[in-house]
């Protein structure tokens, strides 16, 4: 089985990915038994900054990968799986578009049987998915349609704001925007007055 892993500080779509514009900060290697900071780090990054995604990697398998490193541009094809954060994409081939210095995906296109799967339960398709890493925003094209449990839109174009929870859909010429709304049924562990845990796209339903 031809199956090609890349690591990189990055996007889809699924999801389906998240990132502030700028890179992450480097930090200093430290003893693995030592996870937490010295004290006297005075300019370490606070601790929700450790959670940025902009450190997690980015985990693609596929049959082939080609780069080419004038273009800053890795293409993977064939059954292509995208990983980050919780979130997952699935595609027939993705295009990785990275800075001149190859430390960042800037941004990334996926096309064939694109469906993407968000950390917070969101499954969308579409003929082409594009995510822009500097304001953390999806953009799924051509038939484009996103679910969570029986709640559904579809337009011509969904365009997802991760970090705003925030979503524009468009219709087309032939199309015309369409929403399916269900009212909130019942849930157990909302009982006790908590709200229910966020599943991650691992357990989520396809």
């Amino acid at each position: 089985m031809r199956s090609t892993t890349i690591l990189a500080a990055l996007l889809l779509v699924l999801t389906p990915a998240v990132s502030g514009g700028q890179s992450a900060p480097k930090t200093s290697a430290a003893p693995a038994a030592s996870p937490v900071q010295p004290p006297a780090a005075s300019n370490a990054p606070k601790a929700k900054d450790a959670k940025d995604d902009n450190a997690l990697p980015l985990t693609v398998d596929a049959d082939k990968m080609e780069r080419f490193g004038k273009a800053s541009l890795v293409i993977f094809s064939g059954s292509v799986v995208a990983r980050r954060d919780n979130s997952v994409q699935y595609a027939d081939r993705v295009e990785v578009y990275m800075d001149e210095k190859g430390d960042r995906v800037l941004r990334t296109v996926s096309t064939g049987a694109v469906r993407i799967i968000t950390k917070d339960c969101r499954t969308g398709t579409a003929q082409r998915a594009e995510y822009f890493d500097l304001d953390q925003r999806v953009v799924l094209i051509g038939n484009a349609r996103v679910w969570q449990d029986d709640n559904v839109v579809s337009g011509d174009t969904i365009t997802i704001y991760m970090a705003q929870d925030r979503t524009i859909v468009e219709g087309g010429k032939q199309e015309r925007v369409k929403g399916v709304f269900y009212s909130q049924k019942a849930d157990a562990s909302k009982q006790d007055g908590q709200p229910a845990p966020r599943r991650s796209a691992e357990v989520c339903k396809n």
